[in-house]
């Protein structure tokens, strides 16, 4: 088992040559809110008497201010620990006549606005009022919706406002026992709020700020303390889960890998985070609802972390616990060795089969597949380009027995009993192993003529599924030619700066040897040299299989191919076939993408629905 990577403290440097400086990173001149500055600091996250709240309510002549609906009144209560510090209130000129039954509901009318201060005075007063604040209104997209479009219109940059909807919070506490709707009024009610609400924007906030606090008052009982908690709270997630928020107090904020375990010490679940306590304790308050989740957290007994230096190692060590431990609650990854491969033999006569594992026996080998149906499809399409021999038994070098029916369809260069010399034969293998390694225009063009009389004569659905044997193909064929060109690397050694520091990886034959961050002060060159000196020894794998899973090399691949990386020592080759099978694949990715736009744009189609949120 390789040992754990060296782990390097973060730092900032100027140039990746040359000696290292210290760098200060950048910061905003002022936070998003009071608290982002300290929110690494509080464990627990921010206590909900200590945010300030600004609820706000607005009246407009329509539903949609994209269609011209503007707004008549604003208001809004700054509140904090459940003390009052400020109102907001002020009539707003929409210059447009109020729609009548507006001017019923409201009370507004064009006489009492036709004074008013317009939007472009009145937004940048709302927005001083609420610099801070976390806002909150009930069904805030409408509410938080029209303030954005004004913003926007204004050509006013929007704050970074944390938003609290009361009305979809309400929907997960409030019961039909408790209230008929979840409607403002409904909710007034239900928590004997002081102001009734009647559709005046100070008085429905006023009544929203005594729904706010009844609905705080009520989660307080089952656990919910901070604004993070609030945010995310669900009544799926039951008090037995809250109560094992201590199994995340151990954990630092910092990236890496966690573990849940079980009473007896088995792993049951694996994950990645950038900040593993954080990310612990959702299992425990509210984001997560997944069922299996909560089935799970009532079972974990423990949890493990493990930091990392980077997020391509965490992620990294993630797959490779994962198929370690093969944990019941992960769905991806557990178990890598369930792949296909296809083979082109070494024999006398080759031909293709399907095989779980690549072995060093000199053969040519395409994938891995996922599944063995996509392994067949593949195989089906090289058949059409390449007409060798489809049965299984072992060849002698002078073949004699009877032609199958494929041979007799011409389908089959028929070895077995003589209809093709050994040279020829020979010839038509050399070409196939070049698709699967080169360029698989042979195989394009014979399936692309395929489809093309398949289609001429109207059988599409059997031309789409000729479409989709060579997609497989040409899936599986990139695939290999992308792992073969950094497997067959010994070494390679890449950085990239990721938030203002730079990280190093060390890659050996498509396996992760070594990561860390360049510390401050430091030689870059040198502290390199140190990080190759210390990383894993690894010995190649067999034929394009990589030294490791195919999922950890895909990993380290997007990584590579990623912005910003930059090569820093090669050892061997890291190229592709400029002709390869991926300029193919293009094509049948933005078909198959197109296809999918498609199907989901009928799916929204036929479910749509108009909805007016009930005010």
């Amino acid at each position: 088992m390789a040992r754990r990577f060296p782990s390097v403290a973060a730092s900032s440097v100027s140039d990746m040559t040359g000696p290292v400086t210290s760098e200060a990173t950048s910061t905003p001149t002022r936070p998003s809110s009071r608290w982002e500055a300290q929110r690494s600091f509080d464990e627990l996250g921010r206590p909900l008497r200590e945010v300030t709240f600004c609820v706000v309510d607005l009246e407009t002549t329509g539903g949609s201010a994209a269609a011209g609906s503007m707004i008549t009144e604003v208001g809004a209560v700054k509140v904090r620990g459940g003390e009052v510090l400020g109102e907001f209130q002020t009539l707003v000129n929409p210059h447009q006549a109020i729609p009548a039954f507006i001017a019923v509901l409201t009370g507004i009318t064009d006489s009492m606005v036709a004074t008013a201060p317009r939007i472009e005075q009145v937004l940048p007063q709302f927005l001083e009022f609420a610099q801070g604040c976390v806002l909150v209104a009930h069904h805030a997209p409408f509410d938080v919706g029209f303030l954005q479009h004004f913003a926007r219109e204004q050509d006013r940059p929007w704050p970074r406002f944390e938003v609290l909807d009361t009305a979809k919070l309400a929907r997960r506490v409030i019961t039909r026992d408790d209230a008929p709707n979840c409607k403002l009024s409904s909710l007034a009610v239900v928590f004997d709020a002081g102001t009734t609400p009647n559709h005046r924007a100070l008085s429905d906030a006023r009544a929203t700020v005594d729904v706010l606090h009844g609905l705080i008052g009520r989660l307080g009982n089952l656990g919910v303390h901070t604004l993070e908690e609030l945010q995310t709270f669900s009544s799926r997630v039951t008090s037995a889960q809250r109560r094992k928020r201590h199994l995340a107090e151990g954990l630092p904020h910092a990236p890496g890998v966690y573990l849940f375990r079980d009473d007896r010490g088995r792993v049951l679940y694996v994950g990645t985070s950038k900040d593993l306590r954080s990310r612990v304790r959702t299992y425990f308050t509210a984001s997560e609802t997944r069922t299996r989740m909560g089935e799970m957290v009532g079972l974990a007994a423990s949890v493990d972390g493990i930091e990392c230096s980077t997020p391509l190692e965490a992620e990294v060590r993630e797959l490779r616990l994962i198929a370690e431990h093969k944990p019941k609650y992960n769905r991806r990854s557990r178990f890598p060795e369930r792949v296909h491969w296809i083979k082109l033999t070494r024999e006398p006569w080759p031909r293709l089969s399907l095989v779980r594992h690549v072995i060093d026996d000199g053969a040519d080998y395409v994938g891995p597949f996922s599944s063995r149906r996509t392994a067949e499809r593949s195989v089906a399409a090289l058949h059409e380009a390449f007409p060798i021999r489809q049965c299984t038994p072992r060849m002698p070098k002078v073949p004699s027995m009877s032609a199958c029916a494929l041979a007799e369809m011409g389908r089959c260069l028929s070895p077995c009993d003589g209809s093709v010399t050994p040279e020829d034969y020979a010839a038509v293998v050399t070409e196939l192993r070049g698709s699967l390694h080169q360029q698989p225009d042979t195989v394009v063009a014979s399936v692309s003529r395929r489809m093309a009389a398949l289609a001429a004569a109207s059988r599409f659905e059997d031309a789409g599924s000729w479409r989709d044997r060579l997609s497989a193909f040409l899936r599986g064929a990139a695939r290999t030619q992308r792992l073969r060109a950094l497997t067959r690397c010994p070494e390679l050694v890449a950085a990239r700066r990721e938030d203002g520091r730079w990280a190093v990886h060390v890659v050996r034959h498509g396996r992760l040897a070594g990561a860390g961050v360049i510390p401050a002060g430091a030689h870059a060159g040198d502290w390199v040299t140190r990080l190759r000196a210390g990383s894993d020894t690894v010995l190649a794998g067999p034929g394009p299989a990589p030294a490791t899973t195919v999922d950890e090399s895909e990993k380290i691949l997007r990584w590579l191919e990623s912005d910003g990386v930059r090569l820093v020592h090669v050892e061997g080759e890291w190229s592709c076939p400029v002709g390869g099978a991926t300029k193919h694949l293009r094509v049948y990715d933005a078909v198959q993408a197109s296809r999918e736009s498609l199907v989901a744009f009928d799916e929204r189609r036929s479910s749509r629905t108009l909805h007016h949120p009930v005010r």
